[in-house]
């Protein structure tokens, strides 16, 4: 019997040619082709998609090849697109669901496999769950046709998403104040799928958008991983530096996320980046609607919605959960300690394209740069200081996790612990107003260790009472 797969906080990853092989991926589509069927989906079209890892175009038509043997039809992308692209034609080509073929942020050595609903979002647990109970158990009870057959019958059709999308984001953000700006910006969209669309989307006027790593290398050279914090964007940060740079976009390998450096070279956390992005549509723009955040993310959102008269909902760590809560309460926005932020407008998913838009649009209407954009936020809702810490785990969890759900510190960091919460993994409040969260991760074996807190000289000290807490150190 072939390996169990398992979908995690954002999809199925696994190590390419390990357990993600072509066997395995066929049987994931399979199992998706039945969940859609089941749900009333026969003869309607899905959108098939991929991003720029190692034979990441094959297993996109391997894919392909399975949803069209199950009366499904595919529209599959000419070349590797964002996610979140994907997730727009979706709602443009009123399909039933996507699948995306990538594994986001992950090390080289892995690739995954993503699927979004009819709304271009998430889908919930319990449908990931159904999906996995519908994966044959072997290869062999797979139902293909090839591709080139599929094409010749229509059942699988090639397209570019791109001009849809860019229609659409032109509906969310007017382009031209910032084309007109003399902006210099820096894109490392991390050799991934971001490659090209900043300098396409602000072309024609006076800012200058400049790109590093925007060519297809499947194994990231100069970071770690196509994770848009450090250190993997310390050559950007240096590059926006030696180039007299205005500000640092950084996108993920598949364009989902955003990442921020400021003008002096120094990265911008990605809480104080939603806390950022909020003021943005809540101040600049004058939006109101509730916010939706993972327990992840920042209290800053919490002291927006004070502020500003609306809800803020807390969900488990992962757009599977971020998604269907913005759905059901209209959310202005959305997002996690990822760098992940969706928006009303748009669809239920994570955008590093308009979410760097939005950024650069902030710049430009408040006449401001990325650093007294943060100070700004400062002064007006209050500091904010956050670090993780990732601890590689193989073996049982069982007693880490048994360790820290009994423990009762008095004190985290020199602060009092005010309260206890078990959303998604472990949190311990503060009473500064801050927290520690310990989980596990839904996409790598890692144990992670955050933290957020009012003074930045209490986040070391938060960070290593956390791993005392799960026996990591003495």
């Amino acid at each position: 019997m072939a390996a169990q797969i398992k979908f995690g906080t954002d999809g199925w990853r696994g190590r390419i040619a390990e357990n993600y092989t072509f066997a395995n991926v066929r049987r994931a589509a399979q199992g998706f082709a039945r969940y859609l069927l089941e749900n009333g989906k026969k003869g309607q079209w899905v959108v098939v998609g991929y991003d720029k890892r190692f034979h990441s175009e094959n297993f996109a038509a391997a894919v392909a090849e399975v949803l069209a043997a199950h009366d499904l039809r595919v529209y599959l992308t000419e070349g590797a697109t964002p996610t979140p692209v994907i997730s727009y034609s979706v709602v443009d080509k009123s399909a039933a669901g996507a699948v995306n073929i990538t594994a986001s942020h992950n090390p080289p050595t892995d690739n995954g496999f993503k699927v979004r609903d009819e709304h271009g979002g998430a889908i919930p647990p319990a449908g990931l769950q159904r999906i996995e109970a519908l994966i044959p158990a072997s290869e062999d009870e797979v139902q293909r046709v090839a591709l080139a057959e599929a094409e010749k019958q229509g059942l699988v059709v090639r397209f570019d998403p791109a001009p849809a999308y860019i229609e659409h984001l032109k509906t969310l953000v007017d382009l031209e104040p910032i084309k007109q700006a003399g902006f210099k910006v820096l894109v490392d969209p991390m050799w991934g799928n971001g490659a090209g669309w900043f300098p396409r989307l602000l072309a024609g006027g006076n800012t200058v958008v400049e790109e590093i790593h925007h060519v297809r290398n499947p194994i990231f050279p100069e970071m770690k991983r196509p994770e848009p914090i450090p250190p993997n964007i310390d050559v950007g940060l240096q590059e926006t530096v030696r180039r007299g740079a205005d500000v640092l976009l950084v996108t993920d390998g598949d364009a989902d996320r955003i990442g921020l450096g400021d003008e002096h070279g120094q990265f911008v956390n990605q809480l104080r980046v939603y806390a950022l992005l909020a003021y943005y549509l809540l101040e600049v723009r004058g939006q109101r609607g509730p916010i939706v955040k993972t327990i992840s993310t920042t209290t800053l959102l919490n002291k927006l919605g004070q502020r500003y008269g609306v809800p803020v909902y807390e969900t488990g760590v992962g757009f599977k959960y971020v998604a269907p809560k913005m759905l059901e309460v209209d959310a202005l926005i959305g997002g996690e300690e990822s760098g992940g932020f969706a928006f009303r407008g748009n669809v239920p998913e994570r955008d590093g394209i308009l979410a760097g838009l939005y950024l650069l649009d902030m710049m430009v209407k408040l006449q401001r740069k990325p650093a007294e954009l943060v100070e700004l936020i400062f002064q007006e809702i209050g500091p904010s200081y956050y670090d993780r810490i990732d601890v590689p785990f193989t073996g049982d969890r069982h007693p880490i996790e048994e360790r820290v759900k009994h423990a009762r510190p008095q004190t985290i960091g020199g602060l009092k612990v005010t309260g206890f919460r078990t959303i998604d993994g472990y949190q311990f409040m503060l009473e500064d107003g801050g927290w520690l969260l310990i989980r596990f991760s839904g996409t790598e074996p890692l144990l992670r260790v955050y933290c957020e807190t009012t003074a930045g000289e209490r986040v070391r000290p938060i960070l290593e009472d956390g791993l005392r807490i799960a026996g990591l150190k003495p």
